[in-house]
């Protein structure tokens, strides 16, 4: 394996269009080598932070500093860095092989090297012998590899991808997705990568940082975030979620327990940090983690099933408004009955901040 990326760092970066802030001042680090993942919903600032870092963009404040260079006020060309864009950009009245030669040849680049380093960006993404195939006859796949060849090819300090999968059918964004992270292993080209797909995010990423209004919520690797969110909008954003509102009624040595109207018990977990008694909190369980017929538990009732191939997940009604999902494998013995026991255990239920 081999390291081809360069460290990114960002120093209170900030940036505003007119009144709006957009991305309010944020330091963000890329190791070299890292595949970090920006993932948010529409409007958080991942494309923001992405245009800064490649230079489409000029922050209102900070700095952008590149394996230790400041690049802030450098023009993209002089960045060094490969972006694939959501739309591919590729040059449709050109073949294949001049869509991905088109960076090396800008660069004045000699022939013999644009040929070679071609042919090998196009075996990269397993494009090879087709060349002088037009790119206005290529599949939606397909399309995509030429643009992340072409974004290879300049071998670039670093790779930039905005959504790049967005166009795609389900199925084929799984196969490419595992196509990039196995290109990605293989390499260990710095990547900045945005997306709204939390699928995405968790397969193809070394760390995920989760963006809302302009800011990082949380940053970490994929299971960091699933298993100890920072507060109730990571947790919803990142995986399947029963969130559970109620008030703090005690705190103890990391654990609290949880008030939730329509819940005949108190709920225990483990907290997170600054929560305080008599506060509104959240109460977090994964439906992985619900239990249904146990020995010990409280009363419910199944209202709906929902069949996802190996698993089935059952919506249960607990009471007053109460209501959580299980998730259990398809094959598990059938339930005989609509009433069911339901439980959990304390320690995996986490008490978050709202």
């Amino acid at each position: 394996m081999t390291t081809a990326g360069k460290e990114v760092r960002l120093q209170s970066v900030s940036r505003s269009f007119g009144e709006t802030l957009a991305l309010q001042p944020t330091d963000l680090q890329i190791a070299p080598g890292e595949f970090l993942t920006l993932l948010g919903p529409s409007g958080s600032g991942k494309t923001t932070v992405l245009n800064l870092v490649a230079g489409y963009l000029a922050p209102s404040s900070g700095r952008i500093i590149v394996d230790g260079a400041d690049v802030t006020d450098r023009p993209p060309r002089l960045r060094n860095m490969g972006m694939v864009f959501q739309n591919y950009a590729l040059f449709p009245h050109l073949s294949v092989l001049e869509n991905v030669a088109f960076g090396l040849r800008v660069r004045r680049r000699p022939k013999a090297e644009v040929q070679r380093s071609v042919s090998h960006a196009l075996a990269l993404v397993q494009l090879e012998g087709m060349g002088n195939r037009m790119v206005a006859t290529l599949s939606g796949g397909q399309q995509q590899r030429v643009a992340l060849a072409r974004a290879l090819v300049i071998q670039p300090d670093v790779l930039l991808m905005d959504e790049p999968l967005g166009a795609l059918d389900r199925q084929l964004r799984k196969q490419v997705q595992l196509e990039i992270r196995r290109l990605h292993l293989a390499h260990r080209r710095s990547t900045l990568y945005v997306t709204h797909d939390q699928e995405e995010a968790l397969v193809m990423s070394d760390r995920i940082a989760i963006l809302r209004s302009g800011k990082i919520e949380q940053i970490g690797t994929a299971d960091e975030l699933y298993r100890t969110p920072a507060n109730a909008f990571v947790a919803s954003f990142l995986g399947e979620s029963n969130l559970l509102r109620g008030r703090i009624a005690s705190l103890s040595r990391g654990c609290a327990e949880l008030e939730v109207p329509g819940l005949p018990a108190r709920l225990a977990g483990t907290a997170a940090s600054d929560l305080a008694v008599g506060r509104p909190a959240v109460a977090l369980i994964r439906p992985e983690d619900v239990r249904v017929n146990a020995e010990v538990g409280l009363p419910a009732s199944i209202v709906e099933r929902v069949y996802l191939g190996e698993l089935v997940a059952l919506r249960l009604h607990l009471g007053e408004g109460v209501e959580l999902w299980c998730r259990r494998l398809s094959r598990s013995e059938p339930l005989a009955s609509e009433r069911v026991q339901v439980s959990w255990s304390p320690d995996h239920v986490r008490i978050l901040h709202p």
